[in-house]
């Protein structure tokens, strides 16, 4: 089971637990005017998207100001420091950058969820001992200098050595979250089965927590948020923890809720009905 929290919150999640939703759109990849807003120091969406995917259901958020042109450190805490003062959820902090992510972890009041570690060896290098410093959980994506493997196995594997290195670094399996890389299935009508099988894998053999950017998968295809639904429905078959998307999507946090009671994940079925009490006309 991995733990992170903000404050008093603390969200836990891993084989065999609820679903957790990490919320997606606090991120200007993709968004022009979210980018060039960071570049002016405008965090109104910032705050804005912290509100509205809390209140939609997020458990936690990722916070990415990766536009390129700003002083990413500086951005990075301004925005981490807004969404605390602004919501009570967990942040996963998102960026490539070690002093961004040093110095949002400084500010950080509890344990974060780091994204994202891969097993390169420069990556596990730079990123492992920042996480272990800082008592973070970390995000891991099996895939090395040659690039993202089609074969789960060979996912599987770099999953492993990530979680080898992560626990020479003192990080223990716990805190290693593994992102099954969802692939456009427009690209590449394997890449649904592959992320599936990855699960499966890493349920089996290595027992620790798994996300994935679910809303890759239907990347450049009509009608996205009915193939991210149903691509949701059967990860969480499939073992996935704590999925990164779009919790604002209709449907979205009650199809998770439903699919969880439907394997076996929540006892009693207590989450739903409260998930329905909480928000009966969603």
């Amino acid at each position: 089971m991995t733990e992170i929290s903000y404050k008093e919150n603390v969200v836990r999640f891993g084989p065999g637990l609820p679903t957790v939703l990490i919320g997606e759109r606090i991120n200007p990849t993709g968004r022009r005017r979210f980018a060039d807003a960071l570049r002016e120091g405008d965090l109104t969406t910032v705050k804005t998207e912290a509100v509205r995917q809390v209140d939609a259901g997020a458990d936690i958020l990722d916070v990415n100001v990766g536009a390129g042109g700003l002083d990413e450190p500086a951005t990075l805490v301004a925005a981490v420091e807004l969404v605390m003062s602004t919501v009570d959820a967990a942040i996963c902090i998102d960026s490539s950058d070690a002093s961004a992510l040093i110095a949002a972890l400084d500010v950080y009041e509890g344990k974060a969820l780091v994204n994202s570690v891969t097993a390169e060896e420069a990556s596990m290098a730079t990123i492992l001992p920042v996480v272990a410093e800082h008592g973070a959980a970390v995000i891991a994506l099996p895939h090395d200098e040659h690039g993202i493997p089609a074969d789960p196995r060979e996912r599987l594997a770099h999953a492993a050595r990530i979680v080898d290195a992560a626990a020479a670094a003192g990080i223990p399996s716990t805190d290693v979250v593994v992102d099954c890389l969802c692939m456009p299935v427009g690209a590449d009508q394997q890449a649904a089965a592959r992320a599936l099988e990855t699960l499966r894998l890493v349920r089996a053999e290595l027992g620790v927590a798994t996300t994935a950017g679910a809303s890759n998968i239907s990347f450049g295809l009509p009608e996205r948020p009915t193939l991210n639904l149903a691509f949701l429905a059967m990860a969480i078959d499939a073992g996935l923890a704590a999925p990164i998307t779009d919790v604002t999507v209709p449907g979205l946090r009650r199809l998770c809720r439903a699919s969880d009671v439907l394997a076996s994940r929540d006892a009693r079925c207590r989450r739903y009905v409260a998930d329905y009490r909480r928000y009966p006309s969603q």
